[in-house]
């Protein structure tokens, strides 16, 4: 499957998606799992994803010390190969981090198979100014169509400030932001960017796990001149990677819906979900054990284990997220997975 062109990919985009943040799945000696990670995909498309966003942090960013990044890649862009219907397959959405050259190399891996765009990671550039940090993303768009990335400074972002997303709006070949600083002040620094770019071809996604409907239903600020309100069209989030049946349904009724007090609080619900998954009281430690725990229980994923060792549950997260599994089977998937779980498998 050839990568969208630019305009649909911008058309498709801004119909509003969920795109799962890919996990990895990992055997027992913690070596790649073919068969559950192609598993896993297909999950994601048969519940309605309209994409899958892969070697981002949910991916676990360790795949590229381990010589899993071209391998993972390729499994993802397989299965979105697959022809299953005649709706438009997942767009594919690498992402790429490190320094320039690095991060040139690997947008250019994603060009090799077929990737439309690339969730661009600034991690790696912790304490450079803004002036570099733009000509960093100008390099790696002007191999492939890039989405910015405002990934929370606890589990390896750094800060952003209007100034910066503001310039990084300039790049052409920017098609979306994925807004995920955990943070309501940091969040508006982009929605008062994008409104005051004047660019309508650039949307943005929630990766604040913690306010997902929240960010869905808001109309943050326009510009001066009365253009219409920022708005976010959809979700490249970790939380989707479970349940992710539940959060295309949910989506829709955001889209259609007029009861703004039921989604907020089917959104207070999530928010506390996300909570025990993503294990927030410990400063977000085992947020990616956490999403693994929900997997394995489904049947999806055969462990939790990740590519570091010491990297699991904290002390009482499985037991919270019991408590949460309990109170909310509403915003769960488990019977659409049990239906499809040994097809997906074979």
């Amino acid at each position: 499957m050839e990568p969208a062109s630019i305009d649909n990919l911008r058309a498709r985009l801004a119909s509003g998606l969920v795109i799962p943040a890919h996990p990895l799945a990992l055997n027992a000696s913690r070596q790649l799992d073919d068969r559950r990670q192609r598993a896993l995909t297909r999950y994601y498309r048969d519940a309605g994803a309209g994409g899958v966003a892969v070697a981002v942090h949910t991916t676990q960013f360790a795949i590229r010390d381990v010589g899993l990044l071209e391998p993972v890649l390729s499994l993802a862009a397989d299965v979105c190969r697959e022809s299953v219907s005649d709706r438009a397959g997942m767009l594919k959405i690498a992402g790429v981090c490190g320094p320039t050259a690095q991060a040139s190399r690997e947008a250019a891996l994603a060009v090799s198979l077929g990737y439309d765009a690339a969730l661009v990671s600034l991690g790696a550039l912790r304490d450079s100014p803004n002036a570099v940090l733009v000509e960093h993303c100008r390099t790696i768009a002007s191999i492939i169509p890039i989405v910015g990335f405002y990934l929370q400074p606890s589990v390896g972002g750094r800060l952003l400030d209007f100034s910066f997303w503001r310039t990084f709006l300039e790049i052409d070949n920017v098609v979306a932001i994925k807004v995920a600083p955990f943070n309501r002040y940091q969040t508006i620094d982009v929605t008062r960017a994008l409104a005051a770019s004047g660019r309508r071809d650039v949307v943005l996604y929630t990766g604040n796990d913690d306010a997902i409907v929240a960010d869905l239903l808001t109309d943050f600020p326009g510009a001066d001149d009365g253009a219409r309100p920022i708005r976010f069209q959809g979700g490249l989030l970790g939380q989707w990677a479970v349940w992710t049946r539940r959060a295309v349904q949910m989506l829709e009724q955001v889209k259609s819906s007029g009861d703004t007090r039921a989604l907020l609080a089917e959104g207070a619900r999530l928010t506390d979900a996300n909570a025990a998954l993503f294990d927030a009281r410990n400063a977000f430690a085992g947020c990616i054990a956490g999403i693994h725990e929900v997997l394995r229980r489904q049947g999806l994923l055969e462990g939790i284990w990740c590519l570091d060792p010491h990297e699991g549950l904290s002390m009482g997260q499985k037991e919270e997220i019991d408590r949460v599994t309990a109170a909310y089977p509403d915003l769960q998937d488990d019977a659409f997975v049990a239906e499809h779980l040994d097809r997906w498998l074979a």
